[in-house]
């Protein structure tokens, strides 16, 4: 199944599904109650709602609570997560960005999956403007793939780590360079260099959709970038060095993981200009339009405007 959060035409917002490439259903509506009206409180007691789900999936069009997608606008599908952890998790792209800065690669990276927080309360979704950072000259995107956890956890253990996953997105984790360069000098960060934007969506798949498409630690999903129609960035998630279930091993070490945080993977190989370099592509600029395309997953779409015309 796709979840989605959408608004609606009278401007309220609400979740559901997509039915079909043409129609979503308003949980809350179609349920007379019964399912909320988002989707953090439908991860609370997914456990509980998909039961609910089921008896609601052979709702056909002109039924209520079924709107087209002509009809309603999409947003992030979780406009406001509880939290957002971003991982290192593919070795070509460490490796790359670290030759790029004139860095060897590290043996730590080897040892253990790391991550930093970023911004949860900065999540953009499909369609949405972003805005370049007043004191930006370098702003990049990144080609990434999230999970969304789905039931609370602690100390969970790799063998029961994926029953912890509810569903997958694509995530593009928008970097400021030049002010990530030059916090990450005083051995702290990334802050600035990141906090402005995340982009996700434009729905969860949930775990069960990518099954048959897993390939060692990932699944077989293309993934790509373009900028203004022109492709820049091609790799396949199959390719990741550690595994959704490893990383959320790491994180939930002597810490409580809640449905509703995003784990994202970090960038694929060739998925972001900081790696493919400037003379493959300048550093993004008002009016330049990203769009990233994962298998089964969907197109996830931005356009970056500039920060000195927003107060």
């Amino acid at each position: 199944m796709k979840f989605v959060t959408f608004e609606k035409e009278d401007g309220s917002i609400s979740a559901g599904w997509l039915i079909d490439e043409e129609h979503v259903l308003d949980m809350f509506e179609a349920s007379s109650g019964l399912l909320p009206n988002n989707l953090l409180d439908f991860l609370d007691h997914s456990k509980e709602y998909m039961k609910k789900v089921a008896s609601l999936t052979q709702v056909t069009c002109g039924k209520r609570g079924v709107y087209q997608l002509s009809e309603i606008h999409l947003k992030a599908p979780i406009p406001m997560p509880r939290s957002f952890r971003d991982f290192y998790a593919f070795e070509q792209h460490v490796k790359t960005a670290r030759e790029n800065r004139g860095l060897e690669m590290i043996s730590e990276w080897y040892e253990i999956p790391v991550f930093y927080f970023s911004n949860h309360l900065a999540i953009k979704g499909p369609g949405e403007d972003i805005v370049l950072p007043n004191e930006c000259e370098r702003l990049d995107y990144e080609l990434e793939i999230a999970c969304i956890i789905g039931k609370e956890g602690r100390n969970i253990p790799e063998d029961e780590a994926d029953d912890y996953i509810f569903g997958y997105c694509i995530l593009n984790d928008w970097s400021a360079r030049d002010l990530q360069r030059k916090e990450m000098k005083v051995g702290l960060g990334p802050a600035k260099g990141k906090d402005f934007s995340t982009s996700i969506g434009p729905w969860i798949v949930t775990k069960d959709e990518l099954a048959s498409l897993k390939r060692g630690k990932g699944f077989d999903l293309s993934m790509k970038a373009r900028v203004n129609g022109k492709l820049l960035s091609e790799g396949n998630m199959k390719d990741i060095y550690y595994s959704f279930g490893e990383m959320i091993v790491r994180a939930s070490q002597g810490v409580t993981l809640y449905p509703g945080e995003i784990i994202g993977s970090g960038t694929v190989g060739t998925g972001c200009i900081l790696e493919l370099g400037t003379e493959i592509h300048r550093w993004l600029e008002p009016g330049d339009q990203v769009e990233l395309e994962i298998d089964h997953l969907g197109v996830l779409k931005n356009t970056i405007i500039n920060g000195k015309e927003v107060k």
